[in-house]
């Protein structure tokens, strides 16, 4: 993979977001610049795909090309309903396709049939097998180095030969495998993997499960952190911690900056998220499929190529992600109007905001 450097992706991102829309507006006059965009999301389970992804692909595809329309469908942890939904599509006429694959191998063969049918694929998040046209997603195994790194500084002297429990991903995704190498290149050989569990489906219930039977097995006192891949797994994991009366919560990583995650990092139950700027992806996804769309090569938007067991030198956009602790909501995630102060700071949680500065009592 070659890489340029992360000013080009910012200076890209924001080339995306300024394109003149009036421009856009001129060529679709012509009736030839009007076409459907499909977009395929993997599940409901994760917030972010329903509440952040979705409506902010939507929006970015009407800016820069008004007279294209979305044809969406969320496979809702289902494989076989997600190649489906791609066939329909396919039949529709769609002209391009936006793909997060609930499962990666399983999607190769529609990948395949829409290659053949003229339709390229932007694979979104997630790299999917097959012949793929372009992809958009963020540094995964930057991902597990931040949670790795955080979880060591809040493991203070019980980061030195400490037990972890390790709660990652659904194994079907390649994400998980990446993220989940990350992590472990800063904490092996430096903390004991007391349990390592693979969450189907990502799912919060399945973490709750897992969880449990690490405090089973270890014992709810001899776990000293827990490295959860993302925030619905962080949900389970500190479900679970409760249920079983664990005084002292270990501190617990997240990753996707779900509102309830940074609401219980506010409360001091999780210790961290990932913050990826949904926005910035969006608009790299929806830049490369209607580039496609109007068949104009992607060199000038993607940053990098990717290399997929199936395909070699994918155009790519790899994003960066940051990690976020309590006294970096409002640098980040405030900042960046990902949320405001009076949606994170509900009524119950303002003395704690207080105390982590998000706001003051007398205002």
């Amino acid at each position: 993979m070659r890489t340029r450097t992360w000013h080009v992706v910012a200076a890209l991102v924001a080339g995306f977001m300024t394109t003149s829309v009036a421009a856009c507006e001129e060529e679709d006059e012509t009736g030839k610049d009007g076409f459907t965009v499909g977009l395929l999301l993997p599940s409901r389970t994760v917030p972010r795909w329903e509440r952040s992804d979705r409506p902010l692909i939507e929006k970015r595809l009407k800016q820069l090309c008004p007279h294209c329309t979305l044809e969406y469908a969320n496979a809702q942890n289902d494989a076989m309903r997600q190649r489906q939904q791609m066939s329909s599509m396919i039949t529709k006429g769609v002209r391009v396709l936006i793909l997060d694959a609930t499962d990666t191998r399983a999607l190769r063969s529609s990948i395949q049939e829409a290659h053949e049918a003229g339709v390229p694929v932007v694979a979104y998040d997630r790299l999917a097998e097959g012949p793929i046209s372009g992809y958009v997603s963020f540094d995964g195994a930057q991902v597990g180095r931040l949670q790795g790194e955080a979880l060591l500084k809040a493991m203070g002297d019980k980061a030195n030969g400490g037990n972890v429990v390790m709660m990652n991903g659904d194994p079907t995704s390649p994400n998980a495998a990446w993220f989940r190498g990350g992590a472990l290149s800063v904490v092996s050989g430096k903390v004991k993997i007391g349990r390592s569990y693979d969450t189907q489906g990502w799912s919060t219930d399945s973490a709750h499960a897992n969880m449990s039977a690490a405090m089973a097995a270890l014992g709810p006192d001899r776990i000293d952190g827990v490295l959860a891949a993302n925030d619905a797994i962080a949900a389970g994991v500190i479900s679970a911690l409760k249920s079983a009366r664990v005084r002292e919560l270990p501190p617990v990583t997240g990753q996707d900056a779900d509102l309830d995650a940074v609401q219980r990092i506010v409360r001091g139950e999780q210790y961290m998220t990932v913050y990826k700027p949904f926005k910035a992806e969006a608009v790299a996804a929806v830049g490369m499929a209607v580039a496609l769309g109007r068949g104009e090569d992607l060199r000038k938007i993607a940053t990098t190529t990717t290399n997929s067991p199936t395909t070699r030198h994918i155009p790519s956009v790899l994003l960066t992600p940051t990690a976020v602790t309590v006294d970096r909501i409002k640098p980040t995630l405030v900042k960046d109007g990902m949320y405001s102060v009076d949606q994170i700071c509900t009524a119950e949680l303002r003395p704690a905001c207080e105390k982590a500065g998000l706001i003051r009592l007398d205002d």
